[in-house]
């Protein structure tokens, strides 16, 4: 009797650390697996972001552009919830960008803004 009456308490100590650890191990694997895997190019002309996620069809997500900044979310009815944001280092031309969402991967091609030369000569008297 005494010999059950301890074992539990020693076997709940020596596997409380490592209850812990599993939970912080699978909390890990959780931010790991809602973070897509995103590739990212780019030329003169334009931004490439390539970005996996699966399980949501394109009628489920939003795509919105202001300034540099991407965002895309999931709607309410997903069955997956996603959302970021990219701040790009030049301004976007909505306009002359495309999306497409293909296998669960989403391709943008996002145009960069082209600066347009406002230098105005006058001539000296």
């Amino acid at each position: 009797m005494l010999f059950a009456s301890t074992y539990p308490a020693v076997r709940r100590n020596l596997y409380t650390h490592s209850g812990h650890a599993f939970e912080q191990f699978l909390n890990q694997a959780r931010q790991g697996a809602s973070r897509p895997a995103t590739q990212y190019q780019q030329d003169e002309t334009a931004f490439y972001l390539s970005l996996d996620i699966p399980g949501i069809a394109r009628e489920q997500l939003k795509l919105s552009i202001e300034a540099s900044v991407v965002r895309i979310e999931s709607h309410e009815d997903a069955p997956r919830k996603y959302r970021a944001s990219y701040e790009l280092p030049q301004e976007i031309d909505a306009s002359l960008s495309s999306a497409k969402l293909e296998n669960g991967v989403l391709s943008l091609k996002l145009a960069k803004v082209v600066p347009i030369n406002r230098a105005t000569e006058i001539t000296i008297q």
